[in-house]
């Protein structure tokens, strides 16, 4: 089976929406991905068809629960969720998050060789990113605990609208409990991607 027929065979058991255009650009990110890996070891995920389930899909079942036009990736590594979601929403902007330089190459190469001009990658450390504008949702799939989280991200997020929303895999309760006074949960999701073992959650964190 390709890249492209499992993809697709992945894509029938959600009710996402993907064009064959976005399909193509998915199993490009996924090639450069896995060229790179070798070389700068971007994921521990080395089988191109795994990447498809536990990055692609992982990834792209977020996509229905986002709201609003602007995004940032904090920790995005090798731009993950950020570049998937960002093949299926043209229309939004992604801004994708990484202290480490290699990354931050590999993720350039990716816009400029997909023609993605909704991406902008950015090198720093979170408490140092001084976005011009808040974003309307703060993603993450990388970070410790959502107390980490939302201590290191609460300028990023607009005051009024902004939303944090993690990937996490079993239900967070402990860290849940922990968080700060002034955040509340506004949301949880039981995320199934299909053929993932194992249970992921999107919990949706908002200033309260």
């Amino acid at each position: 089976m390709t890249l492209s027929d499992q993809l697709v065979a992945l894509i029938k058991e959600t009710s996402l929406e993907v064009s064959t255009e976005q399909i193509s650009l998915l199993i490009q990110y996924v090639e450069l991905l896995n060229k790179w890996n070798n070389a700068y070891n971007l994921t521990s995920v080395r089988d191109p068809k795994d990447m498809m389930i536990k990055h692609i899909m992982d990834s792209l079942m977020v996509g229905p629960h986002l709201k609003g036009q602007s995004f940032i990736d904090v920790g995005t590594g090798p731009g993950l969720p950020g570049i998937p979601l960002a093949i299926l929403y043209p229309e939004r902007n992604f801004v994708l998050l990484d202290s480490l330089g290699k990354r931050i190459t590999f993720l350039r190469q990716v816009v400029f060789q997909l023609k993605l001009n909704n991406v902008t990658p950015v090198k720093s450390r979170v408490e140092q990113y001084h976005p011009e504008q808040p974003f309307d949702g703060v993603l993450s799939r990388a970070f410790s605990s959502l107390n980490d989280m939302v201590t290191w991200c609460e300028h990023l997020v607009s005051v009024d609208h902004g939303r944090f929303l993690a990937l996490k895999g079993i239900y967070p309760s402990d860290e849940i409990a922990a968080l700060p006074i002034n955040i509340a949960v506004a949301n949880s999701y039981a995320i199934a991607v299909p053929q993932l073992d194992g249970e992921r959650h999107l919990i949706e964190l908002v200033k309260s």
